[in-house]
């Protein structure tokens, strides 16, 4: 087992991983190392890595089984991976907003593995969000108040006819039809299957309203909550280098990919980690 050192990178989330080659087959030691810190930290950044396609899918596959993406496609020879391109003429980046991954799906991503090829001179950094810090900062009477709700989750507002993520030129999407009439419900604080902690799960991408409340209230309430989530007290933000790798815990933070690289190319690959259903 390679001895590795995790150091912190903020206050809240975030650690740089240092010790371990990615594109090795790594033992179950260091897999059961990298998720303990992965529950701990929530995000784990590594540095100087060189992945192919079918070694990043052999990285991922060692947390769980891999998704897809419902309204975007993978790789032809590697339906798993996500080719993550902006252009220098896009007017809009994938990934370009406070999110967390797929929240309308029944089981959301457990994790994401994101591999830099090719990055911006300057810019294109990537924001994470900790959202046990955010339920933790809440008042106790919120808290009350919030626990038990449910909230409706749908991909329209970006995957259905006219929506943001359909506006970039490098990443084709697919069923805005599709994306329209899908909803599910989750819990507005989401425990940890792991930690036992509590924390926010609603994001201003995904999340519509909260069942049970009229429509102003729960326009009041989200816009409330999406932007007490994502205060810069409770995040951290990444750098990428080329060969850089994130890997983040979905059940606990939002993040948010800056598009301030106009001009320039970006290339990222992606794989995901299937998930379970919030409780």
């Amino acid at each position: 087992m390679p001895s590795l050192d995790f150091v912190p990178v903020s206050g809240v989330l975030g650690a740089l991983v240092d010790g371990v080659d990615l594109s090795e087959g790594l033992d179950d030691a260091t897999v059961e190392s990298l998720q303990a810190a992965l529950v701990e930290h929530h995000v784990l950044f590594f540095r100087n890595q060189s992945l192919t396609p079918q070694q990043q899918i052999a990285f991922g596959s060692r947390f769980g089984p891999l998704g897809s993406h419902p309204f975007v496609g993978g790789m032809a020879d590697h339906p798993e991976v996500i080719e993550v391109i902006t252009e220098p003429d896009d007017r809009v980046n994938f990934g370009g907003g406070w999110h967390t991954d797929v929240t309308f799906l029944e089981r959301p991503d457990l994790g994401s593995v994101l591999y830099a090829v090719e990055v911006p001179p300057v810019g294109g950094d990537t924001l994470f969000a900790d959202q046990h810090a955010a339920w933790d900062a809440l008042s106790d009477n919120m808290k009350e108040f919030l626990d038990g709700l449910v909230a409706v989750h749908s991909p329209g507002m970006q995957y259905g006819e006219g929506g943001y993520s359909t506006k970039s030129r490098s990443i084709a999407t697919r069923d805005a039809d599709g994306a329209v009439v899908t909803s599910v419900e989750h819990p507005v604080v989401r425990t940890h299957p792991v930690s036992g902690r509590k924390g926010l799960y609603v994001n201003r991408a995904f999340t519509t309203r909260i069942r049970g409340l009229h429509y102003d209230e729960s326009a009041m309430l989200l816009d409330f909550l999406f932007r007490h989530a994502v205060e810069e007290r409770f995040t951290c933000r990444f750098a990428w280098e080329p060969g850089s790798v994130a890997m983040w815990d979905n059940r606990s933070v939002q993040h948010f990919a800056l598009y301030d690289y106009r001009g320039h190319r970006r290339h990222m690959r992606r794989v995901t980690i299937s998930g379970d259903r919030p409780f």
